[in-house]
């Protein structure tokens, strides 16, 4: 859709700082009245006896916790989410399932996908990785080897764990988790 102030830079521009204003009251108003923040797949466990107390206190352990928890991921993906930040994660989630692609043919056309989605100067959901590892990175997608983005990804790990990670732990995402798993874990002792 283009907007009509689209000739007009800065009417433009303060058309998009509204739509930014009103989403973020959108988002506050939700915290505010309680709105649901945790992903609800958390409380459809297929398995009643799972401790998840047990699981939601290993994310405050270790960042690598979190990240190797499908439960987890999916939460500090909704935290991330409200800071309007997930580039990050999904940028590491998409070289993780890059890695494991099956097929060889198939690596240098999602090398290129990713790159241009997370890395490439002005990518629609650029990262924020120093220039040498940039550049490091778009050399090494002309091999498409596995490895290709580790430095790329270690560097946007490193920027969640000491960021975005502290400020998760923190949240009322994870603090609603840790109350919801402790109320399952008394209702399990009680039956």
């Amino acid at each position: 859709m283009m907007y009509l102030n689209s000739l007009n830079p800065d009417a433009f521009l303060c058309d998009k700082a509204k739509d930014l204003r009103s989403s973020i009251s959108t988002l506050i108003h939700k915290v505010d009245v309680g709105h649901k923040l945790v992903p609800s797949s958390f409380y459809k466990k297929k398995d009643g006896h799972r401790n998840c107390m047990k699981e939601v206190m290993k994310w405050k352990e270790s960042f690598n916790q979190l990240l190797s928890s499908k439960d987890g991921l999916s939460a500090f993906r909704t935290f991330l989410k409200t800071e309007f930040s997930e580039e990050n994660l999904e940028f590491w989630v998409a070289c993780e399932e890059y890695k494991k692609t099956p097929s060889v043919n198939k690596l240098p056309a999602k090398a290129q996908c990713i790159f241009q989605e997370f890395l490439q100067t002005g990518a629609p959901r650029e990262v924020n990785i120093d220039h040498q590892t940039r550049e490091h990175t778009r050399l090494q997608i002309s091999a498409a080897c596995r490895n290709c983005f580790d430095a790329a990804q270690e560097q946007t790990r490193i920027l969640m764990e000491k960021d975005s990670y502290p400020r998760f732990l923190k949240s009322p995402i994870y603090q609603q988790m840790l109350t919801q798993s402790s109320i399952k874990k008394l209702k399990f002792s009680f039956t």
